[in-house]
């Protein structure tokens, strides 16, 4: 029928504006993570002072192929990324210092522009920009700082403290010469129990018609997602015209923490964490001054606004057609589902943090412990894991 096809293929055109959307905040990090970007923040996260956006912060580790002039002997230096809302002053410096047990180690400068309040800027330091004669092999806990110094007002201040834990692995390459070749990696357990759901504008309507996502982390490689969301025990977001669905969730790696080098095909999950994002297009947040799309012949199902259902909702994905992951929250009447969590432990924007529940053993075996070191040393307040 032409009322059906023309649903479905506005439906369709909305799926696709918002998977390239999803895919666009992944690749906007990775090429452009130099470049003032102009979206600007919540309210909550302007202040007078800049301040980093804590789950933006990924530190990881680059593994050079030779130490001290010996290719036989692998080694690291850290590689960092990090969010900063504005303001940040003219004049001003974004800078990391990387301390080991007996002492301070490298210091390095981030590129860095002046941002105004309610803006932010992304940064993507280390690695290559480090000399090789500084790398180490050193493993174990690493402390650093992120630090913003302004020789013009001649402050120097820190913005952010972490520690994280340092491992190794042999590398893929075999034979007596490959002993020492070992693959330097960040472990990101802590992240596992973690959630995040959030709401973010839409292309076209904006914040009278917000999307809505949810977040996790995984170990390993990305496997086949199909993501789902209950209220009361129902699904909702399904939308289906003669028999066919239509406005399908989809979900993509939103952050990639991988190793630098192959590491062994014996080690599980190959020392790689990624955080998943799911974009719901028939999950609405709100619906302010906007009118739902007719139902036509041949239709199941409508675009469900969150706002106007309260109470307690589930998300649940099948990772590889097998349950993975769960994760409750609770929408508040008006379509809030802020439970304080993100705000209290100052994470910087507006995503609310849910505890997940891990199922099944596609993570491998992983740290349930890793938590109270959340946010590299800077733990949440009021989050409690589910176990």
């Amino acid at each position: 029928m032409p009322g059906s096809i023309h649903l479905k293929t506005q439906i369709d055109v909305e799926v696709c504006a918002l998977t390239k959307n999803t895919v666009r905040i992944g690749t906007l990090a990775l090429l452009f993570s130099l470049i003032f970007l102009t979206s600007p923040v919540n309210s909550a996260s302007v202040d007078d002072q800049p301040t980093v956006v804590k789950d933006t912060v990924q530190v990881t580790a680059f593994t050079f192929n030779v130490y001290k002039g010996n290719y036989d002997f692998w080694s690291w230096v850290p590689v960092i990324k990090y969010r900063v809302n504005g303001p940040i002053p003219s004049g001003g410096q974004l800078f990391v210092e990387f301390t080991l047990p007996t002492g301070p180690w490298v210091s390095f400068d981030c590129q860095t522009e002046e941002t105004q309040a309610g803006r932010w800027w992304q940064v993507d330091c280390g690695g290559r920009d480090i000399p090789e004669a500084k790398s180490s092999t050193y493993t174990g806990p690493v402390n650093f700082a992120i630090k913003l110094r302004n020789e013009l007002a001649g402050t120097n201040t820190t913005l952010f403290n972490g520690k994280m834990k340092v491992e190794k692995a042999h590398s893929n390459e075999a034979g007596p010469k490959a002993v020492n070749k070992w693959v330097y990696f960040v472990n990101h357990d802590w992240n596992l129990p973690i959630g995040y759901v959030f709401l973010t504008a839409d292309d076209l309507k904006g914040w009278d018609y917000p999307n809505f996502q949810v977040a996790f982390w995984i170990r390993g490689d990305t496997y086949k997602w199909d993501p789902h969301v209950f209220y009361q025990g129902k699904e909702i977001g399904r939308i289906t015209i003669d028999g066919e669905l239509v406005g399908r969730a989809g979900c993509e790696a939103e952050v990639e923490n991988n190793t630098t080098h192959y590491v062994e095909d014996a080690l599980p999950q190959k020392a790689k964490w990624q955080r998943i994002i799911c974009s719901f297009p028939s999950i609405k947040g709100a619906a302010k001054n906007i009118e739902p799309p007719s139902v036509i012949p041949g239709q199941v199902g409508n675009i469900y606004v969150l706002a106007d259902n309260p109470g307690e909702y589930e998300f649940k994905v099948l990772q590889n057609n097998k349950l993975s992951r769960s994760m409750k929250f609770t929408v508040a009447p008006g379509g809030s589902f802020d439970n304080g969590i993100a705000k209290n432990s100052k994470l910087g924007r507006d995503r609310v943090i849910v505890p997940v529940q891990i199922i099944g053993d596609q993570d491998g075996v992983w740290d349930r412990n890793a938590w109270k070191d959340a946010f590299y040393g800077n733990p949440l307040v009021g989050f409690t894991p589910v176990p």
